[in-house]
């Protein structure tokens, strides 16, 4: 069994979602995470885990839409504080990568979130982009748990994010001619590791220069395994031992 823990399966992106489902079990893929980044994909979340009994959904708002309304965000997590398909406050985080980023807004809008994330006792998918000295002294003031999403950090920022009990997720990029975190990537453990598509972004090699689906979950399975040398049985094994952990189903 193998699952994509961070996609963002949007009408936006697919024309036909039912085919990539289709696509993607036909590789083996079982279980997905549709990830949220303002309210309107919210909505979109909600009506697509209900269309399909093996997507699970975040609800959040990512930092590049920090002028989304918090408090509808806030309304549409508790109204579905008993939906199973809503397993995670995702995906926030911060991201500086480009010039013009509000700092203080997107600030703001994290530490609300992850308070939320506490008061409802969920999990966190985060974003850090050219972020980290913040975001680890944000995350030291909060009690939450969850996942790192598509890390891309040093071996060091990852042992500061395990001290937290964070976990880290990891996507096609590794696969990338260009990679520089194989090495750091090497030295984590596979029980600290998720893995991720992002579709439709990051596609995997061979595959780079075309639209991301969840059924390229199985290139990067294939390609961890090869780098740790292990067997893809074995990676399977502990994706899903670690998705029970982190996110409870």
């Amino acid at each position: 069994m193998l699952y994509d823990t961070h996609c963002h399966l949007y009408k936006e992106y697919y024309d036909d979602i039912e085919s990539i489902i289709v696509k993607a079990k036909d590789n083996g893929v079982e279980k997905y995470i549709s990830n949220a980044t303002n309210t309107e994909t919210c909505y979109e979340m909600l009506e697509l885990s209900k269309m399909y009994p093996d997507i699970y959904i975040t609800l959040g708002i990512h930092p590049e839409c920090i002028d989304d309304n918090f408090e509808e965000l806030k309304k549409i997590v508790l109204d579905n504080l008993d939906n199973e398909k809503f397993i995670a406050i995702g995906e926030i985080g911060l991201d500086y990568h480009y010039d013009g980023y509000e700092k203080d807004k997107q600030i703001s809008l994290f530490e609300k979130q992850l308070e939320l994330a506490e008061e409802i006792d969920k999990p966190v998918v985060i974003h850090c982009r050219d972020a980290f000295d913040d975001m680890i002294e944000i995350l030291k003031k909060h009690n939450n748990r969850g996942v790192i999403h598509c890390f891309d950090g040093t071996l060091e920022q990852y042992k500061e994010y395990k001290k937290l009990g964070y976990y880290i997720g990891v996507d096609g990029n590794l696969t990338f001619k260009n990679s520089t975190i194989r090495d750091v990537i090497k030295e984590i453990p596979m029980d600290r590791i998720l893995l991720e598509t992002d579709s439709p972004y990051l596609t995997p090699e061979p595959l780079r220069g075309t639209k991301n689906n969840p059924s390229n979950i199985r290139i990067i399975a294939e390609y961890i395994a090869k780098l740790k040398n292990i067997d893809i049985n074995d990676v399977k094994k502990c994706q899903k031992s670690v998705v029970s952990k982190v996110f409870d189903f």
